[in-house]
């Protein structure tokens, strides 16, 4: 089976977002009344797997192993079934 995994990616919270902070200035310039801006990004993997509860230890994995840095970001991920073969989204 396919599936596609969608990893979001962002600083820690006690970890400064320098990106975050530069956004959250020019919106700030901008009029808006923003009160916090924190940046990540997001990542697709299409991939196969057995079955759903394997593409989320496989995704978990990629997490861990390589798409964020554990020491100053954390990760979600969301799985979801391809519909034929192409990407979900």
């Amino acid at each position: 089976m396919r599936f596609i995994a969608r990893v979001v990616v962002r600083p820690k919270a006690e970890v400064r977002d320098p990106q975050g902070e530069a956004v959250f200035a020019a919106l700030r310039s901008l009029g808006h009344d923003v009160a916090e801006v924190r940046t990540g990004k997001e990542i697709d993997v299409t991939f196969e797997a057995p079955d759903e509860r394997a593409a989320r230890e496989a995704a978990a994995r990629m997490g861990d192993q390589l798409l964020a840095n554990p020491v100053i970001e954390s990760y979600e991920v969301d799985v979801e079934l391809a519909r034929d073969g192409a990407a979900v989204g």
